[in-house]
């Protein structure tokens, strides 16, 4: 799929947690094609790299981005006004792949949640499973519970919703659905992964990594990865990922 380079109007900009900052953004040019899993990267002033940002959700006109402050970049970012011009390239990444009709389990821990809303928005029966450090970072309960007939969410400290992981309610409930997306920190991801490998579920997970360019061309976000033969390789993941099938990654 072609992206653009396209200064995209800020129209909304709220504050969701201490830190986490949620934009809505007008660009039909990009909105239109970005598929769930895909990626903008946006140029912040003053600063040589674009920052990359999971797509949240879009619509016909609108490209929706949460995101939390880690850097100088993303503050910078965080500090951008309704109606300021932002320059974005986009749609990036090879997004999730999903049979609309099957029950799919969306996953996401921490910042990896945002992504998952519009990759649910893909099924008929999507299943939410969402987690969180305590219950100030908890995000996006609300846009899930009105796209998901089941939503679980999990704190690791016991603050707000089940006390555990993503993970333990996963083991609950794997029998009952047809396979899993997520996205968040590498060790979700890898105990995910291998409970759905126990369980014969077709697992894809979205990786999160350092990116330079965002179209394939430097070296920065090369992760280890199988080919089709079974040899370790290394991949782009802002091009051949962010989201993979989870046999292709070496954890």
């Amino acid at each position: 799929m072609k992206y653009e380079i396209v200064n995209a109007t800020l129209l909304k900009k709220e504050e969701i947690a201490t830190g986490i900052f949620d934009f809505l953004l007008e660009c039909p040019s990009v909105s239109k094609k970005a598929l769930a899993g895909q990626f903008v990267h946006i140029a912040v002033p003053s600063k040589t790299l674009r920052r990359p940002i999971s797509i949240c959700d879009a619509d016909e006109k609108t490209i929706r981005i949460v995101f939390q402050v880690k850097g100088e970049g993303t503050k910078i970012l965080s500090e951008s006004k309704v109606g300021d011009k932002i320059d974005i390239l986009a749609p990036l990444g090879h997004g999730f792949s999903v049979d609309k009709s099957q029950k799919i389990a969306f996953i996401g821990g921490g910042i990896g949640v945002p992504p998952m809303l519009y990759s649910a928005r893909q099924c008929d029966n999507p299943v939410a499973i969402l987690g969180f450090r305590n219950k100030e970072m908890v995000i996006l309960e609300k846009d899930f519970q009105e796209v998901c007939k089941e939503i679980y969410v999990a704190t690791d400290d016991g603050s707000y919703g089940i006390h555990g992981f993503t993970s333990d309610i996963l083991e609950k409930i794997i029998d009952e659905i047809d396979g899993v997306c997520a996205c968040g920190p590498m060790p979700m991801l890898k105990v995910i992964a291998g409970i759905c490998k126990e369980h014969d579920k077709p697992c894809q997970v979205s990786l999160e990594e350092r990116m330079g360019c965002g179209i394939g061309a430097c070296l920065v976000c090369a992760c280890k990865t199988y080919d089709k033969d079974g040899n370790i390789e290394h991949s782009h993941v802002c091009k051949k990922g962010p989201v993979y099938n989870a046999e292709e990654v070496v954890w």
